[in-house]
């Protein structure tokens, strides 16, 4: 963990703070971040605010069980730990090449709302996952003699991201699978735990769980469908490519203006896909 490393931490905004940690033991940031989020609620009721902080974390490999986790969705036992944790959700998996960032935000502060938390986090994920893809898509990832387009969006009623492909004269969108889970804790008014967004994780650890309880989904990395530089912290690469360190600065600005309100909600389209739709009809073919 970088978090003795004054560069570890840095200031997005007069309200909000960046934290970094690398290598990062679940339990040791689990305490860390429950720590710090009942001192800021303290320091609140004596009348004290204190600054919102964003916590960009590389895990290593764990499976989190959520509050309400159920052991069934735990198909293989391996030698990565199993960890109950306070979040909301099923089971999931954190590791390196994953990108974690943690919400340590006061909603009331914020005017929000858990609704409004949740939906930030998955538009903003919508976002920049969305822009990459339009911008960087790999031709291997377009299917033969169709012009078609990968979008990233969130469901009805499965938090969380997924990835569709959208096809020119063809209205109907197909499912790829989910690329980015998220879950939350709120304790009197303020949030921690947050969102997974995979980037060129080995996505092999997610076949011994049902991912975020659902049997049969397919969990999806960016790298698969642009190209990215293998050393997370490498940030100079083709203009063609994508680093983990720059994907991951365009999240960060995404949800700092959010946090300033300078970026709204958008209303939820009545068409939104739901999660009871068929869920994989196809696999990305790596480049």
């Amino acid at each position: 963990m970088t978090e003795g490393n004054p560069k570890a931490v840095s200031k997005i905004t007069d309200t909000l703070i960046r934290k970094s940690l690398i290598a990062a033991d679940y339990n040791t940031t689990h305490e860390a971040m429950l720590a710090r989020t009942l001192e800021r609620i303290a320091l609140k009721k004596a009348g004290q605010r204190t600054p919102d902080e964003l916590w960009i974390v590389d895990h290593n490999d764990v499976y989190t069980l959520g509050q309400a986790g159920k052991e069934e969705h735990i198909l293989q036992r391996t030698d990565t730990p199993i960890i109950k944790t306070d979040r909301g959700g099923q089971v999931t998996w954190h590791g390196h090449g994953q990108l974690v960032i943690y919400f340590l935000f006061d909603l009331g502060s914020l005017n929000w709302g858990v609704r409004n938390l949740v939906s930030h986090a998955e538009q903003a994920l919508e976002d920049v996952v969305s822009a990459c893809l339009n911008k960087y898509l790999l031709s291997s990832s377009n299917t033969a003699n169709t012009t078609s387009s990968i979008k990233a969006c969130a469901r009805r009623d499965a938090p969380g991201v997924y990835l569709y492909s959208h096809f020119d004269n063809n209205d109907d969108a197909i499912m790829l699978g989910k690329i980015a889970s998220l879950g939350f804790k709120i304790k009197h008014g303020f949030s921690y735990h947050g969102i997974a967004l995979n980037l060129n994780c080995d996505l092999s650890a997610f076949n011994a769980i049902n991912p975020c309880g659902y049997a049969g989904m397919q969990m999806l990395r960016l790298a698969d469908f642009i190209a990215m530089s293998e050393n997370a912290a490498h940030a100079t690469v083709p203009n063609d490519s994508l680093s983990y360190e720059q994907v991951t600065q365009k999240l960060i600005d995404n949800i700092a203006k959010r946090h300033a309100g300078v970026i709204e909600l958008r209303p939820t389209a009545p068409s939104e896909v739901t999660a009871k739709e068929a869920l994989v009809v196809t696999k990305i073919p790596k480049p």
